[in-house]
């Protein structure tokens, strides 16, 4: 399900995101928002996986899977 949201923005931001449609990357306004808020939420995700595994130390079991991890671009 979709839902429709109004969010006011200052002109710079507007500007930024129009950039970003005008030059091919994103097709709409709303892509660019999507794609910013998906980014947004692995980051938070990421950080707190990071806090749990910081607090209870590494798993053996998984060294490998962190290191690939490490190195997996996280940008789209």
């Amino acid at each position: 399900m979709r839902k429709q949201i109004a969010v006011r923005l200052d002109d710079e931001l507007v500007d930024f995101v129009d950039a970003i449609v005008d030059s091919g990357t994103e097709r709409s306004r709303a892509a660019v928002v999507t794609h910013a808020l998906e980014r947004e939420r692995r980051r938070i995700v990421a950080a707190r996986d990071a806090e749990i595994l910081a607090a209870s130390g590494p798993d053996p079991q998984l060294v490998g899977l962190a290191e690939h991890a490490a190195g997996v671009p996280i940008d789209r």
